[in-house]
């Protein structure tokens, strides 16, 4: 019973992986116009310049733009991991270890989403997959 469920599904799985990823980056992207803009949370607009909350809104939204697109989505992934790691440890952790009572739940879910990111890529609707495709052509027909 589980085999057969497990042959229907993982051939879904990347298209699945493209999903979770665009959803995590449209996600991310609201906390990078937060910082960045007021919008959607005008109370967590952050005044430029501000270290860290400027910042971190500046690589919230570059890496939720390319981990969107799925544009060099494990390199993305890797610093906005770390970002959120960042945010953690500085912003969460001092308040209190668990995160549901330090209120750093998103950040430690960010963290873990964008390292599994890493290590799978884009799935098969990122345009890394596209340009791999491409690439793997050309060295084909070269070689």
């Amino acid at each position: 019973m589980l085999t057969n469920l497990d042959a229907r599904l993982t051939p879904h799985a990347p298209a699945v992986l493209s999903i979770f990823r665009v959803v995590f980056a449209l996600l991310f992207l609201c906390h990078a116009t937060s910082h960045l803009f007021g919008w959607p949370v005008a109370e967590q607009q952050a005044p430029v310049g501000l270290w860290p909350y400027w910042y971190a809104g500046v690589i919230e939204l570059v890496t939720g733009v390319l981990i969107g697109l799925g544009l060099f989505t494990r390199i993305a992934a890797f610093i906005a991991s770390g970002t959120m790691a960042f945010a953690y440890f500085t912003a969460h952790l001092p308040k209190n270890f668990v995160p549901l009572v330090n209120g750093g739940e998103a950040a430690v879910l960010y963290c873990f989403a964008f390292l599994l990111l890493v290590f799978t890529g884009g799935g098969a609707w990122a345009i890394d997959a596209r340009r791999r495709g491409r690439t793997a052509t050309v060295t084909r027909t070269r070689g």
